[in-house]
């Protein structure tokens, strides 16, 4: 498929109630409001195209650029072209699952993530986070630094509850993401997770409630589940 053919099937796809959703929590207009079953549908045809991703992701429609992470062939996305990604990446969507998705997926994924967690920019800060949160769902735990980990845990407890609305949900997930994934962590991060105060976000003027670390770690031990690693973060 073509960039103007698949343009033109987003926007058959378009709808209204979908899009006033998407712009409620923090997505960026131009989108045309198209369902995530609808872009997989695109994706099965396309698969996976290097080329055809980034002339969707820079169109900046938001839809295109959801899309355009879901096609991307991770590993070869370069340095530069996933700083590209980062910097205009500012529909919540983008800078929280498709840009730290492709990232996670790159040979670039750590050095950028922790890169990122220092900008100033709220949306960078937080694909940063999300960004290496994915890196722990799907690499083994051999292939982690664990005292970086332990070191990035500290620095949320010091500083989550001064953090940006974006950047405090980002770091939210990634204590979420070490208890979950990175069995030697566990217990460590239920320890900081009691220490955290922060239990809301007001993304957009619409107070939300933050997962909490605890509950959702528990269940996941409940359920057997911790330690078991994503085979892919893209959904």
């Amino acid at each position: 498929m073509t960039l103007n053919e698949i343009m033109t099937e987003l926007s058959s796809f378009g709808n209204e109630n979908i899009k006033k959703i998407l712009l409620k929590h923090g997505v960026k207009e131009p989108l045309f409001g198209v369902k995530v079953e609808h872009l997989k549908t695109i994706q099965k045809k396309v698969k996976k195209d290097y080329t055809l991703a980034n002339e969707l992701y820079f169109t900046r429609n938001a839809d295109a650029m959801y899309l355009a992470g879901l096609i991307a062939d991770d590993e070869k996305m370069s340095r530069d072209d996933l700083q590209a990604w980062v910097e205009i990446a500012t529909s919540t969507n983008i800078s929280e699952y498709t840009v730290p998705w492709v990232a996670a997926g790159s040979k670039h994924g750590l050095e950028l993530g922790q890169e990122w967690i220092n900008a100033e920019e709220e949306h960078i800060a937080a694909a940063g986070w999300a960004t290496l949160s994915g890196l722990v769902a799907i690499k083994a735990d051999e292939e982690l630094d664990l005292a970086l980990l332990r070191d990035l845990l500290q620095r949320i407890e010091k500083n989550i509850n001064t953090a940006p609305n974006q950047v405090r949900h980002a770091m939210n997930g990634f204590v979420i993401a070490i208890g979950v994934y990175v069995k030697e962590l566990t217990q460590e991060v239920i320890d900081t997770a009691l220490k955290i105060s922060a239990t809301s976000v007001q993304p957009n003027g619409t107070a939300s409630k933050l997962p909490d670390a605890i509950v959702y770690i528990k269940k996941a031990i409940d359920k057997g589940q911790i330690g078991k690693k994503k085979k892919t973060l893209k959904c």
